[in-house]
């Protein structure tokens, strides 16, 4: 029976050997992967699904986040994106730093997104005339120049800086601005839940002085009603943050901001309620279309860009420049 069912997949393989190497070359071409991304039309989240206020108010529409799908650059997907409209090829190198990985990328986007979400609370909170109170803040390192001299790691926190608290990027900036060039500091962070004395030497670029480092602020905070945002590991990158901030404010307050609309829109936003531009602009507008949109907010620095997709593409859409949470609601209210 053993030496039957031997000879029975040795014919098979003989007789159809052109047919498994096909297939063998094709899976292979799925998985090698080269250094580039492809960027695509995205969608939106619904953030009533998201968010969660402690006796909050519902509304009649929707707010939605827009987001920018991304596909791997494999062989057969960088084809397709010959053929199909929208389908961007990115280089890697174009959207991470000259010595940081695609992989460290996504995890200081995952910080930004913890930053979005704080900052989008706190703005929501203090717009709305809510109990917001900021207990402390994490300088997180996200980035660390190849120039850097140092012993820091990325992600550690910085606690402070030759005795000074730090939890700011200005914090920072105030240090070294007292410093000459090849100064040495002294830095305390906390890594893996343990602190630990580190250093960083100054040094100088185009008569700026630096220690190579980039941070990322999140921030502890109580609120009254309490309240949460729910994101995916996968949504990442700190785009949300006015549409989380228009939806908190939204489920606070007893207007309906959306009046029974779809809206659908990006932007960063700070503890300050400042509205900051973003990347992907035109992904997300033709995203949001897709998704029957009636409205798309965009920030004031990303205005121009969306307004001649949307010209080009002849949407019938309504665009709204916004610079802050402020003008965003008052916007809205005249829907």
């Amino acid at each position: 029976m053993g030496k039957k069912a031997l000879e029975y997949v040795k014919n098979f393989f003989k007789e159809n050997y052109k047919f498994i190497l096909v297939i063998i070359v094709i899976l292979a071409v799925f998985q090698i992967e080269l250094p580039y991304k492809i960027y695509t039309p995205g969608g939106m989240v619904n953030l009533s699904d998201r968010i969660s206020v402690e006796g909050g108010y519902t509304s009649e529409g929707e707010l939605g986040m827009a987001y920018v799908s991304m596909v791997k650059g494999n062989i057969p997907f960088l084809l397709l994106s010959y053929i199909i409209p929208d389908w961007d090829i990115v280089a890697e190198s174009e959207i991470t730093y000259d010595n940081q990985s695609f992989e460290e990328k996504l995890k200081a986007d995952q910080i930004a997104t913890q930053q979005s979400i704080d900052s989008a609370i706190i703005a929501a909170y203090q717009e709305a005339g809510k109990p917001v109170q900021i207990e402390s803040e994490n300088a997180n390192i996200t980035y660390i120049d190849e120039q850097a001299k140092t012993d820091l790691e990325l992600f550690d926190k910085i606690i402070s800086v030759d005795g000074e608290k730090i939890t700011t990027t200005d914090d920072l900036h105030e240090i070294i601005s007292k410093h000459q060039e090849n100064d040495r500091l002294n830095i305390k962070v906390l890594r893996d839940n343990e602190e630990k004395d580190c250093y960083a030497t100054i040094y100088k670029v185009d008569d700026t002085l630096k220690i190579g480092v980039m941070i990322t602020v999140t921030y502890n905070y109580t609120e009254d009603p309490r309240a949460s945002i729910q994101m995916k590991q996968s949504e990442s990158g700190p785009s949300g943050g006015l549409m989380m901030s228009l939806a908190i404010y939204d489920a606070l307050t007893e207007e309906d901001l959306t009046h029974g609309k779809k809206i659908i829109g990006t932007g960063t936003m700070d503890i300050h309620g400042n509205v900051g531009e973003i990347s992907g602009v035109k992904y997300k507008l033709i995203g949001a279309v897709q998704q029957k949109a009636e409205v798309f907010l965009v920030p004031e620095g990303n205005y121009e860009e969306a307004l001649k997709v949307k010209e080009e593409k002849g949407y019938d859409i309504e665009l709204i420049k916004v610079d802050s949470i402020k003008t965003a609601i008052e916007a809205l209210n005249q829907l």
